[in-house]
Parts: C-alpha cells; sequence; structure tokens
C-alpha cells in the first residue's frame, strides 16, 4: 500500500548549503532501494518534507526523522493513503523556497514565508502540487 506523508520541522542548527548537500545526496542514495520518492521543500528556518512510498517504510523513515536531534519541532501535516504518486520522479526533489517568485508563496499564506506551521497540511501540499506545475523543482 503506497502512502503520502508531509511533515514539517526546524533544523536544530543552522542550515548552510553543504548541510543542504550532504542530506541531499544521503537522500537521493537511500531513497531508491527503499522505493521512497518526494521532496524537500526550506527556507533558512525551516524544513518542509513530502515522502511517497509503502507504508512501513515511509513510517520507519518519519520515525527516524522525528527522533533524528538534528531536527527541532518535527510535526505531522498530512498522511494519507494514495494510489499513485505525486513525486515519482523525484529520488528526492530539492525547493529553496527564498528563490522562489514571492507571489506564489502569497497564494497560499498570509506573508511570502514559508510557515508550513501555521498552515493546515492540504493547503502545504497545494503549495507544492504548485511548485511541480511551475517547474520549480531542482534535483531528481
Amino acid at each position: 500500500m503506497l502512502v503520502r506523508l508531509l511533515y514539517v520541522s526546524r533544523p536544530a542548527v543552522p542550515l548552510n548549503d553543504e548541510t543542504l548537500d550532504a542530506i541531499l545526496q544521503a537522500s537521493r542514495k537511500a531513497n531508491p532501494p527503499l522505493g521512497i520518492t518526494g521532496l524537500l521543500c526550506h527556507s533558512d528556518t525551516v524544513f518542509m518534507q513530502v515522502l511517497e512510498g509503502g507504508r512501513e517504510t515511509v513510517n520507519r523513515l518519519y520515525a527516524r526523522i522525528a527522533n533524528d536531534p538534528r531536527h527541532n519541532d518535527v510535526t505531522l501535516l498530512n498522511y494519507q493513503e494514495i494510489t499513485e504518486r505525486r513525486f515519482s520522479s523525484w529520488t528526492m526533489g530539492h525547493v529553496n523556497i527564498s528563490r522562489l517568485n514571492p507571489s506564489i508563496l502569497l497564494k497560499y499564506s498570509e506573508r511570502p514565508v514559508l510557515d508550513p506551521y501555521a498552515l493546515p497540511g492540504h493547503v502545504s501540499m497545494a503549495l507544492l502540487e504548485e511548485l511541480i506545475a511551475t517547474a520549480a523543482i531542482a534535483g531528481r
């Protein structure tokens, strides 16, 4: 059974390009054998990630992330059983929100900043869907 999980967290230490590259590289290496696909969306202060795959595998990965000391304030935003993947093209896609047109963020929130803690999970998912539609996602 396939599931899609969306969570948000804050990095425990300030995020830099080297740390982000290491996270993406590790994800892109580990995810294919596990059947995990998804997208990492970030700003300087927040991560929002969607994971797709088998229920047990996604649940185990989320539990590991939730207990990882590099993450603070891990919050589940959305979890659903799915019939098909929406992020199947990405072993781990990547979006730096600070490089997006602010109007995309304003469409879904009060201000042009990423704050998934202040949004319903389905609104955050709609933002990610828009990022797919506008080709704002980097990496495969």
